[in-house]
């Protein structure tokens, strides 16, 4: 099944890079080298527009010597010209504005930072054990990484993989906790103690939400819900478990 899937992503592989005017590449934070998701990418010269995926990944029809833009809300905008059709990374500085409302956040370690320390600590599983590109992809064409098919057959790189994926899964909660911190909301919603937790646990948002939307979406978003939560705090309420009697 696995060779499967390896023979179907070099043919769609194959049939991208066959297409001599899609120019492909990904986005991501200047500061944070974190992906950035809803870039609006405008070919200048074409007039064509395209929008990148949750990945930070797009794809847009262009030639060489065209102009793109690349936009996006509390961004600083990127206009970049096209050398070649070889996929590119974009990255995006964030724009300092200064809101209304100052978005708190708690003082304990960034998201970044643990996952730095984290990984220093299990560097095996980043460093030998990574788990490098299936395809390489280079001016030359696309091949198949040696490194990569090792990884994913040995019982060595699975587990480092697993590792790798639990640790992601640890840091994604982190980047959700770091800016959904009972600080802020308590302030937003004026919930205190059982109240505020049992609010924060309902409506805990999503980590692409919480990765990309603005302070201001983001404090909306609390205080919708928060108003919702007044309508019917019972929702979304677990049921007690049934004990069971020996």
């Amino acid at each position: 099944m696995k060779f499967r899937l390896i023979l179907l992503f070099l043919i769609l592989s194959v049939k991208c890079f066959s297409q001599e005017k899609a120019l492909a590449g990904i986005v991501f934070d200047k500061e944070t080298k974190i992906r950035l998701a809803r870039i609006l990418v405008q070919n200048t010269t074409s007039g064509e527009t395209a929008y990148n995926n949750l990945n930070g990944v797009f794809t847009i029809n262009a030639e060489v010597g065209d102009q793109l833009i690349f936009s996006k809300q509390d961004y600083i905008s990127d206009t970049i010209k096209v050398d070649s059709h070889v996929p590119i990374a974009v990255y995006m500085g964030k724009l300092a504005i200064q809101l209304r409302e100052v978005t708190i956040r708690d003082t304990a370690l960034t998201p970044e930072k643990k996952l730095a320390a984290t990984k220093r600590e299990y560097s095996r599983a980043y460093g030998t054990l990574a788990n490098y590109d299936l395809l390489n992809m280079s001016s030359q064409g696309a091949g198949l990484g040696i490194d990569a098919l090792w990884n994913m057959f040995s019982r060595e790189g699975k587990d480092a993989k697993q590792l790798r994926a639990m640790v992601e899964r640890d840091y994604k909660e982190d980047v959700i906790d770091y800016r959904f911190n009972k600080t802020l909301v308590g302030r937003i919603t004026g919930l205190k103690d059982k109240k505020l937790v049992d609010f924060m646990q309902k409506y805990r948002p999503g980590y692409y939400f919480v990765l990309n939307a603005t302070d201001y979406e983001f404090i909306s978003s609390v205080k919708n819900n928060y108003k919702r939560y007044l309508r019917n705090p019972k929702a979304y309420t677990q049921p007690s478990l049934t004990q069971v009697k020996q």
